[in-house]
Parts: C-alpha cells; structure tokens; sequence
C-alpha cells in the first residue's frame, strides 16, 4: 500500500490480537512518531509501551482509579478489562517544556501528530490499531502512574496488534466541499 492510499483510506481496528509489533516492526513505529512535527526541537513526546505483565498492571491501575472514582460495577469492569483489547498499548505522554516561541498546545498537537504516524505506520508494517482516550487521560492517578508532570498531557493509549478481522481497504471520502474554504 502506498503512503497516499494509508492516509485517504485510513481507519481504526478495534478488535485486536497477538502478535503485536515486535523488533525492527516496533522501532520502525516509534521512529515514526518521533518523525511527527516538532517546532523548536523540543521533542515533546514519551512513549510508554504496555504489554505482557504491564497490561496486567495498566488493569489494576484503572480498575483502582474506577473505584476511587466511585464508578459503578459495570464502568470499574470496563476498566478492568480495557488493557486486554490488545496485546500491546502505547501510552503517548505530552511532555510539554516552557518556551518562549513553542506555546504548550502546539507541543500536545506534536504529540497527537506522533501518535497518527505511529498508526499508519504500524498498518503500513501489516498490523493496527486504535487510538483511544477519554477521561482516563485527565484521570490523577493514571496521570501518576505515567509520571506526568503538572504542564504535560496524556494524548492518548494506542492499542496495537494484529487485526481480528480483515477491513475493507477502501472507504468512502467525505465531500471535503463542507470542510473546506479558501481565505
């Protein structure tokens, strides 16, 4: 698939398993991601891969962060299982830096950026995936639990693996006439 045909006909899988990325598959998304606009250099992203005993230990962590957030049983069971959607996440952390010419929301849209280069490339290396967020990003303890800083952000959990079921490759563009003007 060429670069052009990825990025048109783009989209998530969310019914993922093993295997995951791995090896060379691995780096070649990583560098991907650090491939993604950085205005200033100042590299503004971490990347915190979860697989194995991590998604163990990410499952703890939200089914704890569900109940001191006095969830009901079926929110805390949802967090719960959430790690297990796929054989590996990627936790991708605005690490956002002062700077006078760089403002804070331009280093979370960096990262945001690393996280679509990431996806393409994980589809473009014969795997996929979703990018998810949701209030567990803002959450204190998951915060924490990733080291985040007051300034820094949680961009979101890129949950990769090898797609369950084949997508079809193609999609039907929107008429970009509704999103599009010209100044």
């Amino acid at each position: 698939m060429d670069a052009l045909e990825l990025l048109i006909n783009r989209r998530s899988a969310s019914r993922l398993t093993e295997p995951a990325p791995a090896g060379e598959v691995l780096q070649n998304i990583l560098h991907a991601g650090m491939r993604a606009p950085d205005h200033g250099t100042l590299q503004p992203w971490r990347f915190i891969i979860i697989e194995n005993e991590g998604r163990e230990r990410f499952s703890h962590l939200l089914e704890q962060a569900a109940r001191d957030s006095q969830l009901d049983d079926k929110a805390i069971e949802k967090a719960r299982t959430s790690p297990f959607r796929a054989p590996m996440i990627i936790t991708v952390v605005a690490h956002c830096e002062a700077s006078a010419k760089v403002p804070r929301w331009e280093q979370v849209v960096s990262a945001g950026c690393a996280v679509m280069a990431m996806q393409m490339a994980a589809v473009a290396q014969g795997f996929n995936g979703i990018w998810r967020s949701g209030p567990w990003t803002d959450h204190p303890q998951v915060r924490a639990a990733f080291g985040c800083r007051e300034q820094d952000a949680i961009v979101g959990f890129l949950y990769l693996g090898t797609p369950q079921l084949k997508a079809n490759t193609t999609v039907v563009a929107p008429d970009s006439e509704a999103f599009v003007s010209y100044f």
